[in-house]
């Protein structure tokens, strides 16, 4: 597989077996943490106790035009009051169809079931089974000047001295 991103809002997978190309998208990535709610305060005293979280937001697609396949996927922020963090549907359609052929449901970091048209109910994927794959990242001298880990490297030197004030110059 080769990866290429532009503008970290839509991304090309190429499987090259195959010399097929999905162009997908992004959801919006909030940083969460949990608020005390006492009566009409909120103690953010003790919101800096608790453990922040990210959390992928929003409506997503991916796209084959040599195959004519895509996806609608949403990732469902956690509700105010109830609810779980990090859900996941999605909907897999052929071409030329508007009816999918596949629902998935489930947690983007755990478990997805899929339901298709046929009946059959199976686990999709269960992320947390998969191998860490260790990415492959061309040194920072082999980069071109607005390449991702080149155009950051101060930023993220900053912030591993936790140096959250040079970091955020580093931004600008």
């Amino acid at each position: 597989f080769k990866i290429d991103f532009y503008f970290s809002l839509i991304g090309c997978v190429t499987c090259l077996d195959y010399d097929e190309h999905y162009i997908l998208t992004f959801p919006n990535g909030y940083g969460r943490q949990v608020n005390a709610l006492f009566g009409i305060f909120i103690l953010n005293a003790l919101s800096i106790l608790t453990v922040p979280w990210i959390e992928l937001g929003g409506e997503c697609s991916i796209n084959c035009s040599k195959t004519g396949y895509n996806a609608s996927i949403v990732f469902h922020t956690k509700p105010f009051y109830g609810g779980k963090k990090h859900r996941i549907t999605a909907e897999i359609f052929s071409p030329n169809d508007k009816k999918p052929f596949c629902s998935i449901e489930g947690e983007w970091n755990g478990v997805m079931y899929a339901k298709y048209t046929t009946g059959e109910n199976a686990v999709f994927i269960d992320t947390k089974k998969m191998p860490t794959i260790k990415k492959k990242v061309r040194k920072l001298e082999d980069q071109d000047d607005f390449e991702s880990r080149c155009l950051w490297k101060d930023v993220t030197y900053n912030l591993k001295i936790r140096d959250i004030d040079a970091a955020t110059a580093a931004k600008h």
